[in-house]
């Protein structure tokens, strides 16, 4: 073998341990505790919702929030007419059953919603066709019961009086210092696409 040949292939060996050396350094530069740095650095978490329907007590369901499906909150609520109604848990029955299962698009929250029974802090969600395939879901939202300014008034839907008013009409309700919280959770990271019903 020639030195030529030698001297050649021992620059090559030194070039590639240079190149591993100085992709090993750049990773520590960007993650200064010593761990390599994800792949994704930089990309702000992707924000999803979840709910999880207890058929023993759809009054006392879970709603999750979920940053790169990692649990960040988590509230309690109801959807429908309860398990003691005979169509409580029927997805299918208009304003009495509960949210069908699936996934949903979230709208743009509000703190100051006027609709015609809900009121001060909603999100409305996506129609949604039920298991029959036919009957479709409408005016759905995430939602308490309050005044539009957030408060609590006089008439029943603009006043929370305890669990009883986790009852609603199919839309996921909370109680009005939840969806609060939830809210200011929401406000500090992206805006939660989609929502998943189980």
């Amino acid at each position: 073998m020639s030195m030529s040949m030698t001297l050649a292939g021992r620059l090559r060996s030194t070039a590639l341990a240079l190149a591993a050396a100085a992709a090993f350094a750049s990773a520590l530069a960007a993650a200064p505790d010593g761990h390599a740095a994800p792949v994704e650095a930089g990309r702000a978490p992707v924000t999803t919702l979840k709910f999880v329907r207890n058929a023993g007590d759809p009054q006392n369901s879970r709603l999750t929030v979920l940053r790169d499906n990692h649990t960040v909150a988590s509230y309690r609520a109801g959807s429908g007419f309860g398990a003691g109604h005979p169509k409580g848990r029927d997805e299918c029955a208009t304003a009495r059953g509960w949210l069908p299962a699936g996934v949903y698009a979230v709208g743009a929250r509000h703190t100051r919603y006027d609709g015609s029974v809900i009121k001060g802090y909603a999100v409305p969600l996506s129609d949604k066709t039920c298991n029959n395939g036919r009957t479709r879901r409408t005016a759905l939202f995430i939602h308490s019961e309050m005044t539009r300014d957030g408060g609590q008034g006089r008439p029943e839907s603009q006043r929370w009086d305890g669990p009883s008013d986790y009852r609603s009409n199919g839309c996921i309700k909370l109680a009005p210092d939840d969806i609060k919280k939830l809210f200011a959770v929401l406000a500090d990271g992206s805006a939660p696409q989609r929502l998943r019903v189980v």
